[in-house]
């Protein structure tokens, strides 16, 4: 496979995932790199995304309302979304529990178990105090 060239934009777009601790969606990304590249199409930015996503430089969420978000922490780690507001959030969970998960799964398939994706529901501490 040939070497990927370098892209300003995907790499402003991979800066912004790094240096933000939300998990934004495409469109928020868009309007964030938009104000230095004022020409960049959200097709573009979708794009690039994924292909951040598929060379393992992000992480796709693929949440129920189907609208994707994004993260720019690569490492092992679980997500939780709100049902009340919306809101993606990372759930730090022990990386040794994250591998048993694949070890007690592949108990139960005839084969190997190399990853899995895990998001978690719940009403955030926000939504929590508002309904106080």
């Amino acid at each position: 496979m040939a070497a990927l060239k370098y892209s300003k934009q995907r790499a402003s777009i991979k800066e912004y995932l790094m240096n933000t601790h939300g998990h934004p969606t495409a469109d928020t990304i868009y309007l964030h790199v938009k104000k230095e590249f004022p020409h960049i199409s959200l097709g573009t930015v979708y794009r690039n995304l994924n292909l951040l996503a598929d060379m393992g430089e992000a992480v796709k969420i693929s949440t129920p309302d189907g609208g994707d978000r994004f993260d720019g922490d690569t490492q092992p780690h679980y997500h939780v979304v709100c049902t009340s507001c919306g809101k993606v959030m990372d759930l730090m969970i022990d990386e040794n529990y994250i591998h048993s998960v694949n070890q007690e799964a592949e108990k139960y398939f005839n084969g190997t178990i190399a990853s899995h994706k895990l998001l978690f529901y719940g009403t955030c501490s926000d939504c929590l105090t508002k309904s106080d």
